[in-house]
């Protein structure tokens, strides 16, 4: 069963690592750099995957937000806790943004949305995602294979090798569980923002 579930991560994992990069995907990033130093993977190939992955989910965001403003799924993103504090940031500092957008836990989908109805150009707009989505990628796909080294360092690398699967799961277990806190923190602290906001406009 074990090598059952080895060989799909072998076929299928690269696409796997950039789905989850479509999405709020730091831990599919890190498991890719993970894999990658098991040797499932060439490192290359999982930064490739993630970079594509994260870039194309930015640039979809934008899309919709710049082409598709009044659609039902928009608006519902639109007022998602914290967008109108993202749109603001976006308004004052547009290249920032759009460059450390993405390493705030629970925004990315609301920033995207924000950029594509801001001013900001799809030109200008692609060349700053691409660079923050390499760096992304980079980063994360790093820490994965940092793990892995540490990981046989304690391990030894035979156990690493065998219970591959099983660590790799448990990281992005905690990974998810992390950022699952970090976002509803963000979530609370925007809401109330947003609430503050309101009131004073009354």
């Amino acid at each position: 069963m074990t090598e059952t579930i080895h060989r799909l991560i072998e076929q299928y994992g690269l696409v796997a690592v950039f789905l989850g990069c479509v999405a709020e995907g730091e831990s599919a990033a890190i498991l890719g750099g993970f894999f990658a130093h098991q040797q499932v993977f060439v490192l290359w190939q999982a930064f490739l995957a993630a970079f594509i992955g994260a870039f194309a989910g930015d640039t979809f965001f934008f899309i919709l937000g710049r082409n598709f403003a009044d659609h039902p799924y928009v608006v519902r993103l639109r007022n998602r806790p914290g967008f109108r504090h993202a749109y603001r940031l976006l308004n004052a500092h547009p290249n920032i943004y759009v460059l450390t957008n993405r390493y705030i836990y629970g925004m990315r989908l609301v920033g995207g949305i924000a950029a594509g109805l801001s001013t900001v150009s799809v030109p200008r707009f692609v060349i700053l995602n691409a660079i923050s989505s390499a760096v992304w990628a980079a980063l994360f796909g790093t820490l994965g294979y940092v793990f892995g080294l540490s990981a046989e360092h304690l391990v030894g690398q035979a156990l690493v090798r065998h219970e591959r699967l099983v660590l790799a799961l448990a990281v992005g277990l905690v990974i998810a569980i992390l950022a699952w806190l970090v976002a509803h923190h963000v979530a609370g602290r925007e809401r109330a923002k947003d609430a503050g906001d309101d009131q004073s406009l009354d």
